[in-house]
C-alpha cells in the first residue's frame, strides 16, 4: 500500500502538476490520499490515473533507498513533513518513476504491489480525496 501511495503521488504530479498528497492514511485493506485540488476527477481522469499507476506497477521497478544529507535533499525534495533535527534523510526510489523522502516500509519490487484500483474520490473545500485498494499481486 505504501509503495502504491508513492506511485499514485507521482501519477498525480505528472498528470495534474498538483504536488504530492499533503495527507495520507495507509491501511492494509484500503488507503486514502488528499491533494490540494479544485475539483473532483472526471471518470476518464480517474481511469487515466489508475492506468498510470498500474503501468508503473506492472513495469516491475526495483524499490531502493539511499541516505542523503538534509542539506543535499532540500535542493530536490519538499522536506516540510519531516521532523526537524534529522540530518540524514532516507530517499526511496521506485525505479526511475519516483523518488521522495520516506520512513515507511516498502516492497522490493513493484511486481509485489498488485492491481491498483481507485474505489472513490471526491473534492470538498479544495481537497481532492482519493481512496484506493490493491488486488493480489500477480
Amino acid at each position: 500500500m505504501h509503495s502504491a501511495e508513492h506511485i499514485l503521488n507521482q501519477a498525480m504530479v505528472r498528470k495534474f502538476d498538483c504536488g504530492r498528497c499533503f495527507s495520507a492514511h495507509v491501511n492494509e485493506k484500503k488507503s486514502k490520499c488528499d491533494y490540494h485540488f479544485v475539483r473532483a476527477l472526471t471518470n476518464d481522469e480517474t481511469k487515466e490515473v489508475e492506468a498510470a499507476v498500474n503501468e508503473a506497477v506492472s513495469a516491475c521497478l526495483d524499490v531502493t533507498e539511499e541516505m542523503v544529507s538534509r542539506e543535499n535533499a532540500k535542493h530536490t525534495f519538499n522536506l516540510t513533513r519531516l521532523p526537524e533535527g534529522a540530518e540524514t534523510i532516507r530517499i526511496v526510489h521506485i525505479g526511475d518513476y519516483d523518488s521522495c523522502p520516506c520512513i515507511g516500509e516498502h516492497v522490493d519490487n513493484t511486481s509485489e504491489i498488485g492491481e491498483f484500483r481507485i474505489i472513490s474520490q471526491d473534492c470538498n473545500a479544495g481537497v481532492l480525496r482519493i481512496r484506493y485498494k490493491l488486488g493480489a499481486p500477480k
